[in-house]
C-alpha cells in the first residue's frame, strides 16, 4: 500500500476542488491519499493531522501555487506549519524523494517554496494537464517508473543474440539480504503521538534485484502472517535496499531479521519460476521459428518455376 499526504494551500474553492479530485484519481489508481477535506472534523487538532500524514505518508505531494508559496515561505498558517515539519524531516531524514512538488499554477522559479527549489517537479498546470506529467507522478508514487536492466554476462560471441539472454538469465544468483546499513537508520520523532517511537531501517541486499523480484518479496512481506508483530505494508525495496518503513532495532532482533530472510528466499523461490517459465517460452518459441524456416527452405527447393 502505497501512502501519500497532500499539502496545499486554500487559496479558493476551486483550487480545493482541485487538489480534491487529483487525490481522488490518485486513489483509484491505487495510491492511499490523505486529505484534509475527508479526515479534518470540527473539534480535531489539526497541528497532530498535519504531523502524523506527514511522518506516516511514504510520500507527501506539495500542490505549489504563489499563495502556498507565501504562506509557506512566511511560515503562515498550517502551510507554514507543514513547511516546518517537512524541513525539519528533510534535515533529520534527508529522504529528499518523499517530498514530490506539483506545479499547479504559475512559473515553478517564481511559485516554488525556497525548501522546494532546485527539485524536480510534476507539471500539472492547465485544464486540463498534461496526462503524461500525470503518469510521471503516477509511476512515482507506485515505484513503477522504467529501470535500466541488469548488467549481465559479456557474451564470448555475439553470432547468437538469443544465447546471450538466456545465458545472463542463468547467471542470475539469488538475492540474499547482507545486513543492516547503519549510517541510514533514521530517527525516531519520540513526539508522544502515537507511533512516534518507531523508525524506518534500511537492508543492504547482496545485489541490485529486478522490479520483478521487488514486486515478489514486497507481496511475501505483506502476506506473511509470521507472528503478531508483523506489519503488512511497511516493507519497500529502492534500489539495492531493502526499507522496513515503521519499526525499531529491537523488533528487527526479535522479530523481523527471520521473516526478512524467509520472504527473501520466497522471492528468490517465485523469481527462478519466473525466469524458467520464460526460458521454456522462448525455447518453445525458438523452435516453432527454427521448424517454420526449415519448410520454407524445403518449399522453395522443391516449388520449381522452370
Amino acid at each position: 500500500m502505497v501512502t501519500a499526504f497532500a499539502s496545499y494551500s486554500h487559496d479558493s474553492n476551486n483550487h480545493k476542488v482541485w487538489v480534491r479530485d487529483l487525490a481522488a484519481r490518485l486513489r483509484g489508481d491505487g495510491v492511499t491519499v490523505a486529505l484534509d477535506q475527508w479526515e479534518v472534523v470540527p473539534g480535531d487538532q489539526l497541528p497532530e493531522f498535519m504531523e502524523r500524514s506527514i511522518r506516516d505518508s511514504k510520500y507527501v505531494l506539495v500542490v505549489c501555487t504563489p499563495g502556498y508559496k507565501r504562506r509557506a515561505d512566511e511560515r503562515k498558517g498550517g502551510v507554514g506549519y507543514e513547511g516546518d515539519i517537512i524541513t525539519g524531516d528533510l534535515l533529520i531524514h534527508r529522504n529528499q524523494r518523499k517530498f514530490i512538488p506539483i506545479l499547479r499554477s504559475g512559473e515553478w522559479a517564481a511559485v516554488a517554496p525556497s525548501w522546494l527549489k532546485g527539485k524536480y517537479f510534476v507539471d500539472l498546470r492547465g485544464d486540463p494537464y498534461s496526462e503524461d506529467q500525470y503518469n510521471d507522478l503516477l509511476t512515482t508514487l507506485l515505484g513503477t517508473r522504467p529501470q535500466a536492466p541488469p548488467v549481465g554476462v559479456r557474451p564470448t560471441s555475439t553470432a547468437n543474440p538469443q544465447s546471450a539472454t538466456a545465458a545472463r538469465e542463468v547467471t542470475r544468483e539469488p538475492i540474499t539480504i547482507e545486513g543492516i546499513i547503519a549510517d541510514k537508520v533514521t530517527m525516531p520523532l519520540m513526539d508522544g503521538t502515537r507511533g512516534s517511537g518507531l523508525y524506518q531501517v534500511p537492508f543492504k541486499l547482496s545485489r541490485r534485484p529486478e522490479p520483478e523480484w521487488a514486486e515478489l518479496f514486497i507481496d511475501a512481506w505483506n502476506h506473511s502472517i509470521i507472528h503478531n508483530m508483523h506489519r503488512p505494508g511497511t516493507a519497500d525495496v529502492e534500489g539495492d535496499i531493502v526499507w522496513l518503513l515503521r519499526t525499531t532495532l529491537d523488533e528487527v532482533e526479535k522479530y523481523h531479521r527471520d521473516s526478512l530472510k524467509l520472504c527473501a528466499q520466497r522471492a528468490n523461490e517465485q523469481y527462478a519460476k519466473l525466469l524458467q517459465a520464460r526460458r521454456t517460452e522462448r525455447e518453445a518459441r525458438e523452435g516453432h521459428e527454427r521448424a517454420h524456416r526449415a519448410a520454407a527452405e524445403d518449399a522453395a527447393k522443391r516449388i520449381k518455376f522452370d
